[in-house]
């Protein structure tokens, strides 16, 4: 087990650290350590009044053994063992709990996603599919929600010999809660012959607003994403879209226009945003191939640096002009941290230092995909 290793999870387990401010600190304050002791003034000059919820040890380690005694591991994006895609993704989660086989989550993937309310053609297309991919050596990858995604998983397990590519489920919950509840079965047959996997602690139950995170997982771990029988508002939209932001392959399969599932994913295909898929021929040609086993990403990190140069002597009345502009530019409004940059006219250093400081003060939060949004007006502090 990685020593540093009860320090990163009580970094991620903190108030208001998100996987965009723990790489932060990280990045500028090496160590886990380091950095649960910085979060009190970071909090504080970002505007917080009262004192950050901070991981106690006690939980930390009950978490971690409680992991062990399920049979599971918690890997980090400092672990060499941490899957090489999900590491490229700028919101990539910090922890990672994962139940089954860890070379599954390091292997050539493709995302399958789609309604939970298929119809019984999309879910014998999608089986067909994943049993074809699995067979090419590619794993499937999906979230274990009812309708396409199940039809995904249960193709990829269609006989899992040595040399076939299984398949993955990112989950919105903790590794020892089961949703919906009818995959109880099936959860357990992948964590046997694949690979179970999540960013939430144990005993978390899925809701709503857990999706969007568990959506990037799939996106993240991808080579790319299929989408089947997609809804115009859905998730499955959502993983496409992250999928995009990611630089990583779209498809979609094209379904009846006079049927409501198919409109979001026949867009895509309008747009063309997403690459047309008939069968695997369709997919294969537009899969990368450049990856490599093992993360050496953060096998070091940085010394913590000043974000005006070595001479830092003007830093703080500096940071505090960089903070009011920021602050100015931000609403309720998602925007890019390069747009932020762009406008305000500061280095990129000094703009992520202060949004990690308004970040863990409860005033902004980042969402999937690295947009920045408002949550606290200033004037209302």
């Amino acid at each position: 087990m990685n020593p540093d290793l009860p320090a990163l999870l009580r970094l991620a387990r903190t108030e208001n650290v998100g996987p965009v401010t723990w790489r932060r600190l990280m990045a500028e304050y090496g160590s886990g350590e380091s950095a649960l002791a910085a979060l009190p003034d970071c909090a504080r000059r970002g505007g917080r009044r009262g004192p950050l919820k901070i991981a106690d040890e006690a939980s930390v380690a009950k978490e971690i053994a409680g992991v062990q005694a399920l049979g599971g591991k918690i890997v980090t994006l400092c672990d060499p063992e941490y899957p090489p895609l999900l590491a490229e993704i700028p919101d990539s989660p910090p922890v990672l709990t994962v139940m089954g086989n860890l070379a599954c989550l390091a292997a050539h993937g493709v995302g399958i996603v789609g309604a939970r309310n298929a119809s019984a053609a999309g879910m014998r297309f999608t089986e067909s599919l994943a049993t074809e991919l699995s067979r090419a050596g590619v794993t499937v990858i999906s979230g274990l929600a009812r309708g396409i995604d199940g039809a995904a998983h249960r193709g990829a397990l269609h006989g899992t010999f040595p040399d076939w590519g299984g398949t993955v489920a990112a989950i919105a919950g903790g590794i020892d809660v089961v949703y919906p509840p009818e995959h109880t079965a099936l959860q357990a047959r992948i964590a046997e012959e694949g690979a179970v996997v999540t960013e939430a602690p144990l005993g978390t139950v899925p809701q709503a607003r857990h999706f969007p995170r568990r959506n990037r997982l799939i996106a993240g771990l991808s080579l790319g994403t299929v989408v089947v029988e997609a809804a115009v508002q859905s998730g499955s939209l959502i993983t496409a879209d992250l999928a995009d932001k990611y630089s990583r392959a779209v498809f979609a399969v094209p379904g009846s226009p006079l049927d409501p599932r198919c409109r979001g994913s026949n867009n895509l295909l309008r747009s063309r945003n997403a690459y047309l898929v008939e069968n695997i021929a369709d997919i294969l040609p537009f899969l990368r191939s450049d990856i490599s086993g093992g993360n050496q990403l953060f096998s070091g990190f940085a010394e913590r640096q000043s974000p005006w140069g070595e001479n830092a002597g003007g830093e703080s009345s500096g940071l505090d002009t960089v903070r009011g502009r920021v602050l100015s530019l931000l609403s309720y409004t998602p925007v890019a941290v390069d747009d932020l940059v762009r406008h305000c006219q500061f280095s990129v250093s000094a703009v992520l230092t202060v949004l990690t400081e308004f970040e863990l003060a409860g005033r902004v939060e980042t969402l999937p995909g690295g947009a920045v949004v408002l949550l606290v007006p200033a004037e209302t502090e």
